[in-house]
């Protein structure tokens, strides 16, 4: 049986994607080596729709890498030289931090759930060099408000990089208030793993260009040399490309889609609150867009999983502290509309 996936990642595909996997094999594509015309074409083009679609400034740089998990490593790598600061209310922001910390010095800034992000003026602050955001918390479904990073943005000098896996492509992210956005592709853009997507500005640029460090394969400035010339530093994930080039093609731009996106969260929350079901993040101003989090009994939750399979629908588990006793859904864009309903009729008939 075919499951429709509310996994908040690996999640739903575009049904398209079958078709485009066949037109991948027929074109010969993936048998181009990657710095043929056939291929520097494609991942032009590629760069080009992402800066139209999701809105992203000209003068910001489009690169694609392995996954976001290498975004963590590429920033510490080059832009970092002496401390980064992270900011989390979840598992996925702490990871962040952990991981950066066995690579150079860093300070940890963990806030509530329910609270909105306040750095204050602490000397962990004023250190810091990069300060290191998750926008979408997935563990939790929090996100932080636009205003709230144009807010930081006014405070914190230095580059702010910005985890957004589970918003790129769903949500209109206010891009000048970051200097490094990173995602993965199998969240919001609707498409399998195995491809990720850095976003830089160009006072990221200039920082790496200070720093000045080239000693790994993906040093930012060594990717930067590859794709100015519409290539990549190493073999790439073609597919990946070619895959998220035709997704570009044909999804609307991000203000349609966020609008859509918005409006499928809050009357999915109004249902979720008209039929007994507890919503994790009871703050509206912090709460995800993209992925919600219902808070249950272990075992209630235990057994509506095996429920929602067995009606041909994949539920999202739980993760970090909420693990045993919450269970996520993504509102992602490959999800129609009509998944959502048969969903929502799912939950009704299963309620406590």
């Amino acid at each position: 049986m075919n499951l429709t996936s509310f996994y908040p990642g690996p999640s739903q595909l575009y049904p398209q994607v079958e078709g485009y996997l066949q037109d991948a094999y027929r074109s010969g594509i993936l048998s181009m080596n990657h710095r043929s015309g056939s291929f520097m074409d494609m991942l032009a083009k590629t760069v080009a729709d992402m800066h139209v679609k999701l809105d992203i400034p000209t003068d910001y740089e489009v690169y694609f890498t392995s996954s976001a998990t290498e975004c963590w490593e590429i920033v510490s790598q080059s832009l970092v030289q002496n401390r980064s600061l992270h900011a989390y209310n979840g598992a996925f922001g702490q990871k962040w931090f952990e991981y950066a910390s066995r690579l150079h010095p860093a300070s940890g800034h963990a806030f509530g759930p329910e609270e909105d992000l306040n750095l204050e003026g602490g000397d962990h602050v004023k250190s810091a060099e990069v300060l290191c955001l998750t926008h979408n918390e997935t563990s939790n479904g929090t996100a932080l408000p636009a205003r709230t990073l144009h807010k930081i943005r006014q405070e914190f000098k230095g580059i702010i990089a910005v985890d957004a896996t589970s918003s790129m492509a769903g949500v209109a992210l206010p891009w000048s208030a970051g200097d490094v956005w990173f995602a993965s592709v199998q969240k919001c853009f609707g498409l399998p793993p195995g491809l990720g997507v850095l976003v830089v500005s160009p006072r990221a640029i200039e920082r790496a260009e200070t720093i000045g460090e080239r000693d790994h394969y993906n040093s930012l400035l060594f990717l930067r040399d590859n794709f100015v010339k519409n290539q990549t530093p190493y073999t790439p994930n073609t597919l990946g490309i070619y895959l998220l080039g035709r997704v570009l093609e044909e999804v609307p731009p991000i203000a349609d889609t966020a609008l859509n996106i918005a409006r499928r969260a809050q009357a999915f929350c109004q249902f979720l609150n008209e039929n007994s079901y507890k919503i994790l993040i009871k703050n509206p101003e912090v709460r995800s867009p993209t992925v919600l989090t219902i808070e249950a009994d272990e075992n209630f939750i235990k057994q509506l999983k095996e429920k929602a399979r067995e009606a041909g629908i994949l539920l999202g588990t739980g993760y970090g502290a909420w693990k045993a006793t919450t269970f996520r859904i993504a509102n992602f864009p490959a999800i129609s509309d009509l998944s959502f309903a048969q969903l929502q009729d799912f939950l009704e008939k299963s309620r406590l």
